[in-house]
């Protein structure tokens, strides 16, 4: 055998080499399209592969869908002041010229005739067992009363004995009718209500505002039994949400930094922060760059996802894990031009993994260049050997 044709021969067999061991040896980003739907098949029930579309898009919408404060609390009623214990209240009685009991007499300039003054009691504490002490009129329980209602309670116990009694109650301070505001703003306090009738904002703004970006942040509310929580953001765009404080309302402001992380044949793989309110998976496909033109799979786009069992399907051999969420994945076919419309309301939840895999043209791509590397200087070294034997 010539020198020559046991070089092609040797050269044959290492390209033929390459060919079979090729598909190991080429580096991966991520499984292909046809390796992942394998595996949810070759699973049976552990892995589930949901195709999304728009039913399935309206379905995850609802079921994640942020209830706003006005639904879950109601019309809230404008907060009226009642009195309780701890609260301070000021008390102003005029009598009717000539006073009987307080107040004193001045000459008025203009008319020549005899006017009252006020007399201002000392600050008055409603007591532990809600009462208030008032000269000649006794202890009045006050607790739960308006200011309204106090002042005619105190007209009706001083009837007889004053001339003619006006009274005026004013609230210095109210230890009842308090809200908390605590969480991420600049300072936590118990915030009393005046009658004007405080909003969320309002307690949100007298604690200092956010310490975080609106954007990364939640608004979580609890009243009574009931408890939710709106983006902030949210919250400042639409004003029937701002709903008035109620006694005793707990305001906590949360930072929520949310994540998504994106791999495979996008422009960038990174991990990508978003908003409190939510994104889409079209603007987190934008986000990262877009898909590839020239290796990106478009029937290969899956969304990584722990769901709860309920939004896992129907297959008979769904195995939860112990916490009852179900490893899911959401697979896109960006092929279909519908794709588009789905996936700017398909929601993106905190720590999503969005994988868009390569397409087969593309792995046959890397394998040619490798191939090209590796034959490129075997076979300068072979000319030069023929040229040595010829």
């Amino acid at each position: 055998m010539t020198t020559s044709r046991y070089l092609f021969l040797s050269f044959t067999m290492l390209v033929c080499g390459l060919f079979v061991s090729g598909c190991s040896l080429m580096p991966k980003a991520g499984p292909s399209k046809k390796i992942i739907t394998a595996a949810v098949e070759d699973d049976g029930g552990g892995l589930v592969l949901r195709q999304v579309d728009d039913a399935l898009t309206r379905t995850l919408v609802e079921r994640k869908r942020v209830r706003p404060f006005g639904d879950v609390f109601g019309a809230t009623p404008q907060a009226r002041y009642l009195a309780h214990p701890g609260d301070l209240l000021e008390i102003s009685i005029w009598e009717t010229p000539p006073s009987m009991l307080f107040g004193t007499l001045a000459l008025d300039p203009t008319s020549g005739s005899l006017t009252s003054r006020a007399e201002t009691l000392p600050v008055q504490m409603v007591m532990e067992d809600g009462q208030i002490t008032i000269p000649f009129a006794g202890r009045i329980k006050v607790q739960g009363l308006t200011l309204g209602e106090i002042e005619k309670e105190i007209v009706k116990r001083l009837a007889g004995q004053a001339n003619a009694p006006q009274v005026l109650v004013r609230t210095i301070e109210s230890q009842g009718a308090v809200v908390t505001v605590l969480g991420d703003v600049h300072k936590s306090l118990r915030l009393p209500l005046s009658p004007k009738g405080e909003k969320l904002l309002d307690a949100i703004a007298l604690a200092g505002g956010v310490t975080q970006d609106v954007s990364r942040m939640s608004v979580q509310l609890s009243r009574n039994t009931l408890t939710a929580s709106m983006p902030l953001d949210l919250l400042i765009q639409d004003p029937r949400q701002n709903i008035p404080l109620l006694p005793e309302d707990v305001i906590t402001a949360l930072y929520q930094p949310q994540s998504f992380s994106i791999l495979g044949a996008v422009a960038k793989n990174e991990e990508i922060p978003f908003e409190a309110k939510g994104i889409s998976l079209a603007q987190a496909l934008a986000r990262a760059g877009g898909l590839l033109d020239a290796r990106a799979d478009p029937g290969g786009v899956f969304v990584f996802r722990f769901e709860e069992a309920a939004l896992a399907g129907t297959h008979p051999d769904i195995r939860p894990a112990a916490d009852g969420t179900v490893p899911v994945i959401y697979q896109i076919d960006f092929a279909n031009p519908s794709a588009f419309f789905v996936t700017q309301n398909f929601p993106v939840q905190d720590r999503d993994v969005i994988y868009v895999a390569n397409m087969p043209a593309a792995e046959l791509e890397k394998f040619l260049r490798m191939v090209g590397t590796v034959l490129s200087p075997t076979a300068t070294s072979m000319r030069l050997i023929t040229d040595v034997a010829k």
